[in-house]
């Protein structure tokens, strides 16, 4: 396997970091949702400049290509972009008490089925964990449930997000770490 390699994400990043969100949303949720809510996801997905500043968002490298990008947070929004109307809780969580959130997973489809996934997640738990966190939560994607549940997480909540339009299925998940 190619090896994966990560960095922290910067401000200079945002415009790739927006076209790898935008092709993993349109490529890798087809078959999970129709196209109607794949237009809707975007309504609830995408980037969020907080993780960016915090130094909590990382770029997947391979061979110097920009495979994925995913990040945590030590804030109490659990998922959404800065453009996602009223997902915006900036409140600092309490690692003794609050899960991290695991935020914004992003898979290039050239790269799918390839690791990337995984291995930022392990990274983002590893991170959180450094700080004093025991637990992490996440709103996963029909395209992502199966990576969270094979990394140990469980569904603690269903909903439908319909804020774009047709309403979109997640899951909340968590894990201890």
């Amino acid at each position: 396997m190619t090896s994966i390699h990560f960095r922290t994400a910067a401000l200079a990043d945002l415009d790739a970091l927006r076209t790898v969100m935008d092709a993993a949303i349109g490529e890798l949720q087809r078959g999970f949702l129709s196209a109607e809510q794949i237009v809707s996801s975007r309504a609830v997905m995408g980037l969020d400049r907080q993780l960016v500043v915090d130094g909590t968002y990382f770029i997947a490298l391979i061979e110097g290509a920009m495979a994925g990008c995913g990040g945590w947070s030590r804030r109490a929004t659990l998922y959404g972009g800065d453009h996602s109307a009223g997902l915006r809780e900036p409140r600092l969580l309490d690692p003794a008490s609050e899960p991290a959130r695991i935020r914004a997973m992003y898979t290039h489809p050239d790269h799918a089925r390839r690791g990337v996934g995984r291995a930022l997640l392990a990274h983002c738990e590893a991170a959180a964990r450094a700080e004093g966190f025991t637990t992490c939560e996440l709103m996963g994607t029909m395209a992502g449930i199966p990576l969270y549940l094979s990394a140990g997480y469980r569904v603690i909540e269903e909903i439908e997000d319909d804020r774009g339009g047709a309403p979109v299925p997640l899951k909340r998940m968590r894990k201890e770490i």
